[in-house]
């Protein structure tokens, strides 16, 4: 049940975000809950071996590259969904840090009314 209703928050961002940045669009709510699904597997699947292979950068440049690996995954998923588009490398950055900032507020909204 906890998945789900992050998977619905993470949707929301993702049209609250299409709405708001003119580079990235989602066609409908559909797409949006595909693009979090998505981007939730790429992050699980993808991610963990994109920061292995790219360690040394990582470190050299104190974390910040993982800000390029999250817009690689914004364009990924991009690539695989039809209804969602983002216009090139500096929308998915910015796409991707506003979609981290827009989660990790609505997860502790969430987990504050659990308590």
């Amino acid at each position: 049940m906890k998945l789900i209703l992050k998977l619905i928050l993470n949707a929301v961002a993702v049209l609250v975000l299409a709405n708001i940045l003119p580079g990235a669009t989602v066609d409908n709510y559909v797409s949006a809950l595909i693009v979090a699904v998505v981007i939730a597997v790429l992050n699980a699947i993808v991610k963990p071996i994109l920061v292995i292979l790219t360690l040394p950068v990582t470190v050299i440049t104190l974390g910040l590259f993982l800000l390029v690996i999250n817009a690689g995954i914004i364009l990924l998923a991009d690539y695989f969904i039809d209804g969602f588009y983002v216009k090139g490398w500096i929308w998915a950055l910015i796409f991707s840090v506003l979609l981290s900032v827009f989660q990790s507020i609505l997860h502790t909204i969430l987990l504050k009314d659990k308590n």
